[in-house]
């Protein structure tokens, strides 16, 4: 019977192994109403780039060379990226450490255990009439050493759906980390291009600021020589003063844009400076694409269907439950009194077994966790349709954006143009005498506000452009997400 112990076992753990299947459905992606096309795309058909762009270099669209070299440090410096890269690292252990159970367990172990007893003694009486009690003890020193192994057959896949799972949330996790990093950039090309914004104000009011001191200066030397009012020489300093102080207001606006670019690479903001440039204004044309491509672009939606995908397979995990559970367990080793003797062929000893464990009642704990697991795929669905409908939302109302502020640019430059013309023409009537200085001061407030409006569509069409190169994922040519 001995002899043919480990025969029966090895064809008892082959026959469950042959017949084993995984309990639980087998994931489908969900369906989803997918477009044709975008609704706010329309006839708006923007060039091709000429490059092939992935989702590392998008922002050079924007040809600013101190741009490229901030975002590619995004990446490696950013702690919001690090904390996604170390949650990343961990999801891929997870998934070593789930594999390994499918593998059996084996390990090694010796020692020397040294015992002692003493025997009961008994009673002489002596000549002299004392009595002496007598014993023996004894002491024993064993020596053993001994390898076993230990496996869990996966005869019903509540093991391979475990992996499964982790294998889900692994890639839900990659996504995550595409997803921050993503993230993470564009806030970056936004901050950077509102900064060269605000120098590109910050220019445009010290170059007014130096045209109403000129102006101040005529009206106060007209109220000098007694042909224009006080009124003149006031209004022409409260102007000027203001305009002042919104130019001081920019600097500080400039401030905490420089300082939000420095966390964003994990600098301290004293640590960090960057000094005035002047702004691009490069607006790229990005092809939108079609709306099937999305889902292989957003790297958020890439994580919510992986998501689902886990919830799938921890139902199969929750399922098998109802089955019995099947472990395997084997030893060989060696025990004997003497160090010598330990490997003799007399100190042999070895062991097999098997056992199974069956849940007989357990009052509806398993059919709960089951109808758990299965609420919580449809959560996973529900999550994932809605991320997915919030991304053809945004793609919408970037495409939207974008034409319609294209457009709105088009008139602020013309609104732009006929202000500075009105506001030179409004300047030299007031000193040929024939305009009050009110007229004078009027025009040109409404020539700034023009210009400051042009500089201000300028950067609502480049973050626009960020924001629909982060609504399609990264960029047109970026890689599926995992």
């Amino acid at each position: 019977m001995n002899r043919f112990a480990p025969k029966s076992l090895i064809a008892l753990a082959v026959a469950g192994l042959l017949g084993a299947c995984a309990i639980g459905p087998d994931y489908r992606r969900p369906d989803l109403p997918l477009p044709a096309a975008y609704k706010e795309a329309g006839d708006w058909q923007p060039a091709q780039p000429d490059d092939a762009l992935d989702r590392g270099s998008w922002w050079s669209l924007f040809e600013d060379p101190a741009l490229d070299a901030l975002a590619s440090q995004v990446v490696v410096s950013n702690q919001n990226v690090a904390a996604a890269q170390a949650a990343y690292a961990q999801a891929r252990a997870t998934v070593r450490e789930q594999r390994a159970s499918l593998f059996p367990s084996i390990d090694l172990s010796g020692g020397v255990t040294r015992s002692g007893s003493r025997s009961s003694g008994t009673t002489v009486v002596n000549t002299g009439g004392t009595s002496v009690t007598t014993g023996s003890s004894r002491i024993r020193t064993t020596y053993q050493a001994s390898i076993g192994a230990s496996w869990e057959p996966d005869v019903w896949g509540r093991l391979r759906r475990t992996v499964e799972s982790a294998n889900a949330n692994l890639q839900a996790s990659a996504a995550d980390l595409a997803s921050a990093t993503l993230s993470a950039q564009g806030e970056l090309v936004t901050n950077y291009l509102s900064l060269r914004e605000t120098d590109a104000e910050i220019a445009l009011l010290e170059k007014t600021v130096a045209g109403y001191e000129r102006a101040a200066t005529i009206a106060s030397n007209r109220y000098q020589v007694g042909v224009a009012p006080r009124s003149d020489m006031l209004g022409a300093q409260s102007q000027l003063y203001s305009t002042q102080a919104e130019l001081e207001g920019l600097q500080r606006t400039r401030a905490q844009l420089e300082h939000a670019i420095a966390v964003l690479l994990g600098k301290a903001p004293a640590d960090f400076s960057l000094a005035p440039a002047d702004w691009t204004g490069v607006v790229p044309q990005v092809p939108a694409g079609v709306p099937s491509t999305l889902l292989q672009r957003r790297p958020d939606i890439a994580a919510a269907e992986r998501a689902v995908a886990a919830a799938n397979a921890n139902i199969g995990v929750e399922q098998s439950a109802w089955f019995p559970s099947l472990s395997l367990r084997a030893s060989y080793g060696t025990a004997a009194s003497t160090l010598h003797d330990l490997f003799d062929a007399s100190a042999l000893v070895w062991s097999l077994g098997a056992s199974a464990a069956e849940t007989l009642l357990d009052f509806g704990g398993r059919s709960a966790r089951i109808a758990g697991a299965r609420a919580s795929y449809e959560q996973a669905v529900a999550n994932y349709r809605q991320t997915t409908l919030a991304a053809f939302q945004d793609v919408e109302d970037q495409l939207s954006a974008t034409q319609v502020l294209a457009r709105q640019y088009a008139l602020r430059e013309q609104a732009s143009a006929i202000a500075d013309e009105n506001e030179q023409v409004m300047l030299n009537q007031y000193r040929a005498g024939t305009v009050a200085f009110s007229d004078v001061i009027t025009a040109q407030a409404s020539a700034l506000s023009a210009r400051r409006a042009l500089v201000q569509a300028a950067l609502d069409r480049q973050t626009t452009a960020v924001a629909l190169i982060q609504a399609l994922g990264g960029g047109w040519q970026a890689p599926p997400s995992p």
